[in-house]
């Protein structure tokens, strides 16, 4: 049997910041359900020191919507991911909603013709 190391000498995880990264985008993604026809997925990026992570997510929403709600979903579903996901507290993630889809404007640009 092999002798026990002591957890000192075990050695260290770290997990790199662009997984993080898709982690928060990927919760993200999850938050907001279905993204705009024309519009792009979420994108996070982080900066991890030690086994916290501070998160900045870009996102667009289709429009009208609430939101402040919107946001606020984003915001706590990449905390618990990445918390559950990575083992790190997450003392901030910012939402930056990019662009907003309008239905209206999308269902008048279908119904013209040339």
């Amino acid at each position: 049997m092999a002798p026990q190391v002591a957890p000192g000498e075990r050695g260290a995880t770290r997990i790199a910041d662009r997984v993080v990264a898709k982690i928060a985008a990927r919760a993200a993604r999850e938050a907001v359900g279905t993204v705009p026809a024309d519009g792009s997925p979420p994108h996070a990026t982080v900066s991890v020191r030690h086994d916290s992570a501070r998160v900045r997510v870009s996102l667009e929403l289709d429009y009208p919507c609430d939101i402040g709600r919107q946001c606020g979903a984003v915001r706590h579903q990449v905390t618990e991911r990445v918390r559950t996901l990575a083992g790190m507290d997450v003392p901030e993630v910012v939402v930056q909603v990019e662009r907003l889809h309008s239905a209206r404007v999308r269902a008048a640009a279908q119904g013209r013709t040339r």
